[in-house]
């Protein structure tokens, strides 16, 4: 199962709700997001962050 780091959330509080659906994470992918500003340039608008998730067994 995937999570996404939401916005105005921290990578910790990313993996405490992970914790609680019963998810440990596995993976980190981490990609930036492009916009064009008033300039017509490109630049890195905010890097979204995904973790993969397997579930936990006791």
């Amino acid at each position: 199962m995937k999570f996404e780091v939401r916005d105005n959330e921290t990578i910790a509080e990313c993996l405490e709700r992970m914790k609680e659906a019963g998810y440990t994470p596995v993976k980190r992918f981490q990609k930036p997001i492009f916009r064009e500003n008033d300039k017509g340039e490109i630049e890195v608008y905010k890097e979204q962050i995904i973790f993969t998730g397997k579930k936990i067994t006791e």
